[in-house]
C-alpha cells in the first residue's frame, strides 16, 4: 500500500486561517479614538500617524479615513475623546462653583498632564490645516462652548445673573485668558488664576438688586 510523501499532512490537519471577528462600526470608532489620544499624549503631535493609530487600533487606513479627512482632524478627535469626561460640565445651581470648577479643572488639565503641550501643537497646526480647523470648532470649542452658555443661561433664569449678559462673550473672557496664558506663558496658569478670573467676571455679572 502506498504511503503519502512525507511533506503532505492528511485533508482534516490542513493549517486553517483564523480571522479576527469583524467588529461593529461603533466599536471600531471607538477603539481607533482610544487609540489616538493615547498616541497623542504620551508621544505628541510630531510622533501621531494615521499609520500609527491604524496598527494600534487594527484598523485600516481606508476605515480610518473614512470617518477622519485629514491626521489633524483624528488627532482633535481623539484628544477630546481623551479630555471629554475630565472637562465635563458641573451642574450644581452655583454659577460660581460650576464655572469654577470647570476653569480650575480645565488649568490642571494644561499644566499637568499632557494635554497643555497636545492642545498648543493642535491650535498651531490648526492655522495651516483647514480639516483640522473646522474640527476644533465642531468637536472641541464648539460642544464645550454650548454647554458654558447653557449653564449661564440657566444661571440667568435662576437670577444669579444680569439679563443682559452676553454668554458668548463670558465664554471668550474665561477660556480665553486660559489659553491666552498657555500660549503666551507671560504669565503663569495657576488655580489662583483660574479662581481669580471667574470671582472678578462673576462679580460684574451678578445682577444688580
Amino acid at each position: 500500500m502506498s504511503q503519502p510523501p512525507a511533506d503532505t499532512a492528511p485533508a482534516d490537519s490542513a493549517p486553517r486561517t483564523h480571522r479576527r471577528a469583524r467588529r461593529p462600526a461603533a466599536q471600531v470608532r471607538r477603539e481607533v479614538l482610544a487609540a489616538a489620544g493615547h498616541l497623542l499624549l504620551t508621544e505628541g503631535m510630531r510622533a501621531f500617524t494615521i499609520e500609527r493609530v491604524a496598527a494600534e487600533s487594527a484598523t485600516s487606513k481606508a476605515t480610518i479615513y473614512k470617518w477622519w479627512p485629514s491626521r489633524g482632524a483624528l488627532a482633535l478627535d481623539g484628544y477630546f475623546h481623551a479630555v471629554e469626561a475630565t472637562l465635563a460640565f458641573p451642574d450644581t445651581g452655583d454659577i460660581t462653583a460650576d464655572l469654577t470648577a470647570q476653569i480650575r479643572a480645565l488649568v490642571h488639565l494644561l499644566t499637568t498632564t499632557p494635554a497643555g503641550r497636545v492642545v498648543a501643537e493642535l491650535l498651531g497646526a490648526a492655522q495651516t490645516d483647514p480639516d483640522l480647523a473646522t474640527a476644533f470648532r465642531t468637536l472641541y470649542s464648539g460642544p464645550r462652548r454650548a454647554l458654558a452658555v447653557q449653564a449661564l443661561d440657566r444661571a440667568r433664569a435662576r437670577g444669579q445673573l444680569r439679563e443682559d449678559l452676553d454668554a458668548e462673550a463670558v465664554v471668550d473672557q474665561l477660556g480665553g485668558a486660559v489659553y491666552y496664558r498657555l500660549l503666551s506663558r507671560d504669565q503663569p496658569l495657576t488655580d489662583l488664576f483660574a479662581r481669580t478670573i471667574v470671582t472678578q467676571l462673576v462679580e460684574g455679572l451678578q445682577r444688580r438688586r
